[in-house]
């Protein structure tokens, strides 16, 4: 099994224009023998800040960010890690989406989450239930985006769902995503429930960034979701299990990111994801390809 190999840009503490920058650069690098082919995947987060508890700072808006982005690498697999169900209603993110899918010509994933951080939602008037009712809600809203791209939402009489979150009432999507059935699902959840959802509807699971590189969750996590899988009855050869890694802001850092994608595939995963700071930049990618994705891809061939 080849193992793919993406780049995570996270929109925090960062203008518009560096991370245009770098993702023009990880275009450049798919026609450039020395970085192999350069990357899968690219990849954005999802914060309304950068999280700081103290001094809230800047954040990148994620799905029109990856919209301005995603002319720059043609034949990329690209999506969020992960989106957070709290911030949109479904109906929007299904829409958005078919944009993205077109965009893309079928390469958009659309990573999902429950959400987590109360940092990011009390200021901003957003509701954080308990994660039970979150979890009930990214049920229901995986089911309600799978409804909306399904070829009955595409003309009248539309899709009628009765749900106690999101209801559908003769609902029409048009236009249609251009990926029959719409793009694929990666979901984020980490507990029985979220990784019985992923191995129930998902074509694949990610690793949180806030566990990048912590190699034993992961496997953890991984068996969890290999046994989930076999009880509902689905193949898992066709799931994509994504490892995250962080690759710091040295080369020491970078070494340690190396050796953890390496434990990662090792323990089974078929998509790893190398995080960078965005302020790095175009310059910060390349060191990125030179000390990660050079021998990560040894590694993962």
């Amino acid at each position: 099994m080849t193992v793919r190999i993406g780049f995570k840009t996270s929109p925090q503490d960062v203008d518009w224009a560096t991370v245009d920058a770098t993702w023009r650069r990880a275009g450049e690098l798919r026609a450039d023998p020395a970085a192999g082919g350069g990357f899968d995947s690219g990849w954005l987060n999802d914060h309304l800040t950068n999280m700081d508890p103290d001094v809230p700072g800047a954040s990148l808006e994620a799905l029109t960010l990856l919209a301005t982005l995603v002319h720059h690498v043609p034949g990329v697999l690209v999506g969020h890690a992960v989106l957070s169900n709290t911030f949109r209603e479904p109906v929007v993110l299904a829409k958005a989406a078919v944009v993205l899918d077109h965009a893309t010509d079928g390469r958009f994933v659309l990573g999902l989450g429950a959400g987590w951080f109360e940092g990011e939602h009390e200021p901003f008037g957003l509701e954080l239930p308990p994660i039970g009712r979150r979890i009930d809600r990214l049920v229901a809203a995986v089911d309600t985006l799978q409804a909306l791209w399904s070829a009955a939402a595409a003309a009248p009489p539309g899709v009628t769902r009765d749900d106690p979150f999101y209801p559908l009432a003769g609902a029409v999507n048009a236009p249609g995503p251009r990926t029959p059935g719409g793009p694929p699902i990666y979901l984020g959840g980490q507990g029985p429930r979220g990784i019985e959802l992923a191995a129930r509807t998902a074509a694949g699971w990610l690793q949180p960034g806030t566990h990048a590189g912590n190699v034993p969750y992961f496997t953890e996590k991984r068996d969890a979701i290999m046994a989930a899988l076999e009880e509902a009855g689905r193949d898992p050869a066709g799931f994509d299990v994504v490892a995250q890694v962080g690759t710091g802001t040295t080369a020491a850092t970078r070494r340690e990111a190396v050796q953890a994608a390496e434990a990662s595939i090792r323990a089974g995963a078929s998509h790893v994801i190398v995080g960078m700071p965005a302020a790095l930049g175009p310059a910060g990618l390349d060191d990125v390809v030179r000390d990660c994705l050079v021998p990560i891809r040894e590694v993962a061939a």
